[in-house]
């Protein structure tokens, strides 16, 4: 079976500047695979390359296919979803209606089951099911992000590709987030989780690397990253308990 994701010399420049340079991960069928880092280390540059928005050198292969040259509307029909940083919702829009846009690419297409595949959203988030008539600007920010994972889960994804789910959330409301993040595994669907709370994200990842100035400097299992004492002592502090 291929790899869901395989990155090979993968670099980014604005002008001049090199934000990502010669970056190389794999993401194997089924995993979730974390990419920790600082603030400026060029983590979303790194999304925004692979879903097609920036401009990049280098190979981006998607179960064994070269999808370097593809734009980002045949990335997305592959089935590669990117859930960005801001959640970029339809704040005027009703919850329900935010999903069902999550859906258009396969609407497009002419598939069918999008009610189907609503109730399944429903019922891993019973509160959007309690806010579907409501609109998302008036959503806490633990539930606007569970609307863009639902969101982006009624695309029916391969690759979900989350950027910084944990950003502005209250700690409880991380754990849940997280927690949901585990379960999609066992849908199947491939995970890339870019985030700064290296703490949750090696605690749900199979692998992890380590993102640093634009290079990726330290990969391998997270459960070995969690321990491991450059890690620790730069991104866990003193204590390694989740």
């Amino acid at each position: 079976m291929s790899d869901a994701l395989k990155v090979s010399g993968l670099s980014v420049a604005y002008g001049k500047v090199e934000a990502l340079h010669g970056a190389n991960l794999i993401v194997r069928q089924g995993a979730i695979v974390t990419v920790i880092g600082p603030n400026g280390a060029g983590k979303s540059t790194l999304l925004s390359a692979l879903i097609g928005l920036l401009p990049s050198r280098g190979g981006v292969f998607h179960e064994g296919e070269e999808i370097s040259q593809c734009p980002v509307e045949e990335r997305v029909a592959r089935g590669i979803c990117l859930v960005p940083e801001q959640r970029e919702l339809f704040g005027e829009l009703r919850v329900e209606d935010n999903l069902l846009l999550g859906a258009f690419p396969r609407i497009r297409y002419g598939m069918t089951g999008i009610r189907t595949e609503l109730q399944a959203v429903y019922e891993r988030f019973p509160r959007l099911r309690e806010r579907r008539a409501q609109r998302a600007s008036t959503l806490s920010g633990g539930e606007r992000q569970m609307l863009a994972l639902g969101r982006a889960l009624m695309a029916k994804p391969r690759l979900l590709m989350l950027d910084e789910p944990s950003l502005g959330l209250a700690p409880r409301i991380v754990r849940d987030i997280f927690q949901i993040i585990a379960d999609l595994k066992q849908t199947g669907v491939s995970i890339l989780l870019v985030e700064q709370n290296a703490r949750v994200a090696l605690h749900v990842a199979d692998y992890g690397y380590v993102l640093e100035t634009g290079k990726i400097v330290l990969e391998g299992a997270a459960s070995e990253l969690a321990v491991n004492r450059l890690v620790v002592d730069t991104y866990l502090g003193l204590s390694t308990k989740v």
